[in-house]
């Protein structure tokens, strides 16, 4: 398997969404603490490619890396607590390992032999794994529900892989949800005792079990001891994960609960140095006593997670400027002015399709003439203008995604595009250079004229229509370098009003705030 390492593998029983990404990222930032290098990657059984085209309703935000993958949310979960930039080989789904698996086949690379889930795809992961592996521990995350059929050939190609690098270089974390009956004011472990039952029964013994449980009390010690005992893991293994005011805590519950086993197994005695983990998580509220109103102006608003990274990147940045923030979301498809003046800035992050659009492009023409501070994402960028030309002239100015005819069009579908529309990972994504202009309120917000930034669009302003849009209160203070693409506009006489075609969330981090959202938060200040 190539060059002996550290390995640790993160599972999940009961349900899906019990937390496994914030735990194989929390045990990453202790290690981290403790000098340790390490790596990750999330492993999902879906049978798709990327998840460029998965539901943001039920699966989340798509989060984008430097390099363009279109992943899963958990990749947002590593680069904020590893503070690390991941690429594709950090994120492998089935689809994409059966596609170059059956291409291979029909390449005649497997020499007649039938080919099979066991030992060729499992082959495949393993050596994905391999490849993304780096430092001296990789942390690898195995998506959905040990127990589902899909996930069969990552546990088996896991199972193998401990046998090849030596069971010693592996550490097994089940992650298990114990739920309350209030009807009894009871824990129930059983279905979590079936989920460890299943993993053994594949093979796979866990060294570590953690148990989410609802709310924030201290639970029942017999919990732990009733887990230990039908698992066989030692109650030093056994981590209660209870509710948390925000997951900035898990990784001291790592360190608090697991922190002699993993120096154990990283064989690294440092004491973790989690005092910016402390600070974050315990704001003082001396300290923190100010306090601001975001609003939010989006369609799906029944899953946070569709905007986790805008979300997380708001929060990082009012506590960076020692405030607190009450994140209020305001449906766009039927959003009101009331609404609107009710929160000291707004924010319009991206989407597709034209549902909402309507109270997206509203919410900038409020804040152009009540001087509200605004960002704008993507299709914040596009609403804006939208808003602008209308404002300067261009009556039923819209976007070509909404079928807007080329007189009304002002943006419109990019070069290399047609035909793409329906199609996945054919959009503008990843890191893509910007040139700001001197003096611009963009520039100074960076601080700088040059920058870099992700992206996910096909669709960009119509500079034809630029004239129209400056009469409207717009102006471009930042383009591609070649000049071509609109990468950023402004308001010349608002105090913040800011629209990027760019992602900045995805750069955001709990200690370092994006310049964008800093300085949305500072005006929002002012504002109150």
């Amino acid at each position: 398997m190539g060059k002996i390492k550290k390995y640790i593998f993160v599972t999940g029983g009961v349900l899906s969404g019990v937390g496994k990404g914030i735990t194989a990222a929390s045990i990453g930032a202790v290690l981290q603490a403790k000098g340790v290098a390490v790596s990750v990657q999330k492993c999902d059984p879906y049978l798709n490619v990327d998840a460029g085209l998965l539901n943001p309703k039920e699966h989340g935000e798509c989060f984008v890396t430097k390099d363009g993958a279109e992943t899963d949310l958990d990749l947002g979960h590593y680069e904020r607590f590893l503070d690390q930039e991941l690429t594709l080989k950090n994120t492998t789904l089935s689809g994409r390992l059966l596609r170059n698996l059956i291409q291979d086949e029909r390449a005649g690379k497997f020499g007649g032999q039938t080919v099979q889930l066991v030992p060729h795809l499992t082959r495949y992961i393993k050596q994905a794994i391999v490849d993304a592996a780096e430092g001296d521990i990789h942390i690898v995350e195995i998506g959905g529900t040990v127990g589902d059929f899909e996930s069969l050939s990552f546990i088996e190609a896991i199972r193998e892989f401990s046998m090849a690098v030596g069971r010693e270089n592996c550490l097994f974390v089940h992650v298990v949800y114990v739920p309350f009956l209030s009807a009894s004011h009871e824990y129930k472990t059983k279905p979590a005792q079936n989920a460890l039952a299943d993993l053994r029964g594949f093979g796979i013994m866990p060294d570590v079990v953690g148990v989410r449980i609802e709310g924030r009390d201290k639970p029942p010690k017999s919990i732990a001891d009733k887990i230990a005992m039908f698992s066989s893991v030692p109650a030093e293994g056994i981590v209660i994960m209870p509710n948390v005011a925000t997951v900035y805590e898990v990784p001291l519950v790592i360190e608090r609960d697991l922190g002699a086993l993993l120096s154990d197994f990283s064989e690294n005695d440092t004491p973790a140095d989690l005092k910016q983990w402390r600070r974050l998580a315990r704001r003082d509220g001396s300290e923190y006593s100010k306090e601001i109103t975001i609003g939010l102006v989006a369609k799906y608003i029944d899953n946070s997670d569709t905007y986790l990274s805008a979300t997380e990147a708001i929060k990082s940045a009012a506590w960076a400027e020692k405030s607190e923030v009450n994140i209020v979301w305001i449906d766009a498809s039927t959003a009101t002015e009331k609404e609107f003046a009710r929160v000291d800035g707004i924010v319009v992050p991206g989407g597709f399709g034209e549902r909402g659009v309507d109270g997206k492009i509203a919410a900038a023409e409020y804040c152009l003439k009540n001087n509200i501070p605004y960002l704008g994402i993507c299709l914040g960028l596009q609403t804006a203008v939208i808003a602008a030309a209308r404002a300067g002239g261009v009556a039923q100015a819209s976007s070509e995604e909404f079928g807007a005819d080329s007189k009304n069009s002002v943006v419109y579908l990019m070069n290399g595009q047609e035909g793409k529309q329906s199609t996945g990972g054919t959009m503008r994504l990843g890191d893509y250079p910007a040139v700001l202009q001197d003096g611009s309120l963009v520039a100074k917000t960076y601080g700088t004229n040059g920058i870099t930034e992700r992206h996910r669009h096909r669709y960009e302003v119509n500079r034809a229509f630029e004239a129209q849009i400056n009469a409207g209160g717009l102006v471009v203070s930042g383009t591609s370098p070649d000049d071509t693409l609109v990468e950023f506009v402004e308001s010349p006489v608002n105090d913040f009003f800011i629209a990027t075609q760019a992602h900045p969330e995805f750069k955001s981090r709990p200690f370092r705030s994006h310049p964008l959202f800093s300085g949305l938060v500072k005006a929002a200040l002012r504002q109150r």
